[in-house]
């Protein structure tokens, strides 16, 4: 057994004792954990055996915040240029969408076109459920996010405000670990992290979906341990940041590291309606073009989404001025607009290789 091996014998051992003797690692530890997995260093079982016992005793906010210093430290990194309004950074599971319709890529259309630079990441279909990648949504618009360079991606977030880290090719390291998440069937805590980390580095409002309240708030102590003074977080669509128009949506805002909770509730501004199902890709690329036409089933939800979020950015003074300046610009043609003028930019790229 290789030194690197014994190592991280020791760091699961320290996890996997069991309910009355096992014990969080350090902030370093856990750290240091993730840099020798994704990096292939301990043995298949060793692995396998970590992420199943780290997942039976959940992530403590130490853990998360040591694995977050090995995604920032290896990871891709993006810069805002000088003056450049702080960009939201989506964070969502990797694994997709299989019950409902994402709003997320129109919801993004909606704030690019408010002048809100928006970030987000995600890779192919992914275990445990291979719901639908956030590549193939944009490729129904006509928007091919791969292909790319973190230089060229980089380039692009500064002329358009809009930047999509694609894990297969901006960050490879990442990907060793998906054969154990098919293998386990599980999602392993790496998952948990991968919602609260962005690729950006300075001022930006990092807003992370969950599903479980003990997530919320392990993701709200996580982002203290790291010094991230602002975060949303949203129990969304299947543990998206898409806001249901079925449901009051329950949020918690994070403001220079201070928690208040804020219920929104879709029937006051009047676009209360079901939550559109996910059915098959046509389908949803059929009603992402209605909306784009201003028409269709998914509009309340995307101007519920983006109005929501325009407010909760600060863009906005009001969540009903947020709300009138979302349904402006879906009635207008402007989120068609930045989509034709993203599909010009990334055409160019081509044309000029």
């Amino acid at each position: 057994m290789t030194e690197s091996q014994e190592l991280f014998k020791f760091y699961l051992k320290k996890i996997g004792s069991g309910e009355h003797t096992s014990h969080g690692l350090t902030r370093e530890e856990s750290a240091k954990a993730l840099k020798l997995m994704i990096s292939g260093q301990p043995t298949p079982a060793q692995i396998g055996a970590f992420m199943i016992a780290h997942r039976i005793r959940r992530p403590e906010p130490d853990e998360l915040a040591g694995m977050l210093d090995t995604y920032f430290e290896l990871g891709p990194k993006l810069i805002s240029k000088k003056n450049q309004q702080r960009p939201i950074c989506f964070g969502m599971p990797f694994d997709g969408r299989s019950k409902t319709a994402p709003i997320y890529p129109l919801t993004t259309l909606t704030l690019l076109s408010a002048g809100q630079p928006v970030i987000l990441q995600g890779g192919k279909r992914m275990p445990t459920k291979y719901g639908i990648t956030t590549l193939e949504l944009f490729n129904a618009l006509g928007l091919n996010l791969s292909g790319l360079t973190i230089k060229q991606v980089q380039i692009g977030f500064e002329k358009t405000g809009f930047a999509f880290i694609y894990q297969p090719e901006h960050f490879t390291q990442a990907e060793t670990l998906i054969s154990y998440r098919d293998e386990l069937g599980k999602r392993p805590p790496i998952a948990s992290m991968e919602l609260l980390w962005t690729a950006h580095q300075g001022n930006h409002l990092i807003i992370s979906g969950f599903v479980h309240p003990p997530t919320e708030s392990r993701a709200w102590q996580t982002l203290k341990l790291i010094g991230e003074p602002n975060m949303i977080s949203i129990k969304g669509l299947e543990g998206s940041t898409d806001l249901s128009t079925g449901r009051a949506c329950i949020t918690g805002v994070m403001k220079n590291a201070e928690m208040k909770r804020i219920i929104l509730h879709p029937e006051e501004g009047n676009y209360a309606c079901k939550d559109e199902r996910w059915i098959e890709f046509a389908d949803w690329k059929e009603k992402a073009i209605q909306l784009l036409q201003q028409k269709g089933a998914l509009r309340n939800a995307v101007i519920w989404n983006s109005g929501v979020y325009l407010w909760l950015s600060e863009n906005t003074k009001t969540l009903k001025e947020g709300l009138n300046k979302a349904e402006d610009i879906v009635m207008s043609n402007s989120n068609k607009s930045t989509l034709e003028a993203l599909i010009n930019w990334r055409n160019q790229l081509d044309i000029t290789e």
